[in-house]
């Protein structure tokens, strides 16, 4: 029973640390669970012809996203929201168009003020009534973002015909005019809270140009999915930090002083769940404090590609392993922790926090590198995000001191203290050495140092994996562990499981594509030697007219021959007579890589990119800096644009208003845009209608 929960333990960390601890790593463009609708009220039940009324739009917006509104620079940037009526005889409007309840904020990205709305977005609009039957038509532009990941949806164009909301009538009676009464709306009546129905009253003229490819992809936003693993993966870090050698010895002999000290059950009960919710609000504080920061999006985009915090998170993680492996311990001053001891006791609320501050303290060298790796994850994401997984890391942790003090008679069927407390240390701290090269080869690849090529950092990974199942088996021993006589059957295979998974990766050292960890591992074209590979685009190089600019440092993956150079791709689509794949991705972007080893390697996808189109992939984190001849200050924010990163990206959301990556478009040689812009998706017969799209557009212009 003993070493079968702390095996299970292992699992919990293994399986789910181990994959989701850096939901940053597996961000992907998010999509909207439906189209956005809008109903429509107004102000009064009846009118004459000649009364002014007033028109209320209303849209829900779903949680995490926000919506640009009207009352700002258009020349900033982003899309301002459009409302514009058809004009005709029957009514004229009174004033503009008001937004009601929008919040004006500094982005980073726009270098200015903008105003948005957050769960609800409000227009008003005065209308006179110059007909006993109006005919009202309202058209709707507007874009909405993701508050987590920044990925704005391409913007929506709507229409809504304005029927059965309001009745014209000749006297100030209720008989209308013109025949039978229309049914009224009043703003108190059920009915004004009611969409308008949309089998009648909506004609949305979608003109996204397949980007419902892309909400149907998945049916729920993926950063609503990426948050909530965070929150599930803080929750169970908390879990794993009791069967640590610092806190679980504390859980009995903590659960018994409640339950002693207490005069009633009830008492020691109360007390027990009070000092489990200090702890849940300590961790929150530290929550609170990164989220005072700011450091949303914006500064999320510079932390997963700029060389120097992967390298401080690589030192970071490093450190947190030798503190595991038990070099040394990371603890806190021992005047402070003392100090704080020494208010603790049974006699107030008072001394019942800080005796959960004390555990919180005298753990922190178990805790500690759980709880900052948790805080790097959390850093790059809005306020919610550190203070919710901070709180859910405490909750994690304080749930079993209060299970065990509502049920002390479980405390006889916990395993007793040993050796198997610093087993799981050992085993974070295997973890903690493989992700800390993770960091290492996001910067080596988006600067091109070449120093951890994919064979590289695959043999890490593969020696890591070896080593941990060597623990695991006995084989290998630290100068904390105490001497394991045998091996349990759950250990075992748990080091069967990290010895399959060495196993799993040594064909990648000969180029096999490794699907599940395409995400995770650097790009194909940084390995030096692939088994069985030709030179697979000799065709294709005969066939272009121009050097590749920049080929010497950007690859395509697949033996695919390309450009990445916007400017190039255009005057080659025009030389050979093919439409341009446009290819915006990154380096560090991991739904690129998923997009290219699960679509672009199909037969079908990848025979159609080889022979009917001129790929070109455009790099949003490329550092590499340009002739000055080549910069140019953009329009958009009156920013120098000198890396072809920055040139991509401005390029990307200049053109197309989105500014995440993958994101493909199809155009021809004049800009003219053909199919797209698709998203991450990896459904292969899209993928293919969305090419056959663009290729049958382009030879139609060509007739």
């Amino acid at each position: 029973m003993q070493k079968l929960s702390f095996n299970w333990l292992s699992l919990i960390l293994l399986f789910g640390l181990n994959n989701t601890l850096f939901a940053q790593l597996h961000q992907q463009p998010s999509v909207l669970k439906k189209t956005p609708e809008w109903k429509i009220t107004a102000d009064k039940k009846e009118v004459k012809v000649g009364d002014e009324l007033t028109l209320t739009l209303t849209s829900d917006i779903e949680r995490d996203w926000y919506m640009y509104s009207n009352d700002f620079d258009p020349n900033l940037g982003p899309i301002v929201a459009e409302i514009t009526f058809d004009k005709n005889k029957t009514f004229e409007l009174v004033g503009k168009t008001i937004p009601i309840g929008s919040k004006k904020h500094f982005e980073e990205v726009w270098n200015g003020n903008v105003s948005i709305f957050t769960g609800k977005a409000v227009f008003k609009q005065k209308v006179k009534i110059l007909n006993v039957n109006p005919q009202v038509k309202i058209n709707l532009y507007f874009q909405e973002c993701s508050e987590v990941t920044g990925v704005c949806m391409p913007p929506f164009e709507q229409s809504y015909e304005v029927k059965n909301v309001f009745t014209v009538t000749t006297t100030s009676g209720n008989e209308s005019a013109g025949g039978s009464p229309q049914s009224a709306v009043s703003p108190d009546t059920a009915a004004a809270e009611q969409p308008l129905d949309s089998a009648q009253n909506l004609t949305n003229n979608q003109q996204q140009t397949d980007s419902n490819t892309a909400q149907t992809a998945a049916n729920k936003p993926a950063s609503e999915d990426s948050f909530l693993g965070f929150i599930i993966v803080a929750f169970l870090g908390g879990l794993v930090a009791v069967a640590t050698p610092c806190v679980f010895p504390m859980l009995p002999m903590t659960v018994s002083f409640f339950t002693k000290k207490s005069e009633t059950r009830t008492q020691g009960i109360t007390r027990a769940s009070i000092f489990g919710f200090s702890i849940i609000a300590i961790y929150a504080s530290l929550g609170l404090l990164f989220a005072f920061f700011g450091l949303g999006p914006d500064f999320g985009n510079w932390l997963s590609t700029h060389w120097l915090p992967n390298i401080l998170f690589f030192i970071i993680f490093m450190v947190f392993a030798a503190s595991f492996f038990g070099l040394f311990e990371i603890t806190l001053p021992h005047g402070f922790v003392n100090k704080v001891d020494s208010k603790s006791s049974m006699t107030s609320l008072g001394g019942i926090f800080f005796m959960a501050f004390t555990l919180v303290l005298v753990s922190f060298s178990c805790t500690g590198p759980i709880v900052g790796s948790l805080l790097i994850d959390a850093v790059g994401g809005k306020f919610l995000k550190p203070l919710l997984g901070m709180a859910a890391f405490g909750a994690g942790l304080a749930l079993p001191f209060t299970l065990f003090a509502i049920f002390p008679s479980f405390l006889s069927n916990l395993p007793k203290s040993g050796g198997w407390l610093n087993s799981v240390k050992v085993v974070l701290g295997f973890i903690e050495v493989a992700f800390a090269f993770k960091f290492l080869s996001t910067a080596d690849v988006v600067y091109h140092w070449g120093i951890l090529d994919r064979e590289i950092y695959l043999s890490i990974w593969i020696v890591v994996s070896f080593l941990l199942g060597m623990y695991l088996l006995g084989k290998l021993k630290f100068s904390h562990d105490s001497d394991m006589p045998y091996v349990s059957v759950p250990r075992f295979a748990l080091a069967l499981v990290s010895l399959t998974f060495g196993v799993y990766m040594i064909p990648g050292l000969f180029g096999a594509p490794l699907k599940g960890l395409s995400g995770l591992l650097p790009p194909m074209q940084t390995q030096d030697f692939v088994l069985g590979r030709e030179t697979q685009s000799t065709q294709q190089h005969s066939n272009q007219s121009t050097n590749i600019k920049h080929a010497e440092f950007l690859h395509l993956p697949h033996g695919l021959t390309g450009y990445f150079d916007y400017k190039q791709a255009l005057e080659e689509s025009k030389i050979q007579g093919k439409p341009i794949f446009i290819d915006f991705t990154g380096h560090a972007c991991v739904n690129c890589r998923k997009m290219e080893e699960y679509v672009w390697a199909k037969p079908e996808v990848l025979k159609r990119l080889q022979n009917d189109f001129i790929i070109v992939s455009l790099y949003a984190d490329e550092r590499k800096e340009l002739t000055e001849s080549e910069w140019y200050t953009s329009p958009r924010d009156g920013k120098v644009k000198k890396t072809i990163g920055e040139q991509n990206q401005d390029l990307q959301i200049t053109k197309y208003n989105f500014s995440a990556q993958p994101q493909y478009v199809v155009i021809d040689g004049n800009e003219n845009q053909l199919s797209g812009p698709n998203f991450f998706d990896t459904d292969e017969q899209k993928f293919i209608d969305f090419l056959d799209k663009g290729k049958k557009a382009f030879e139609a212009n060509k007739k």
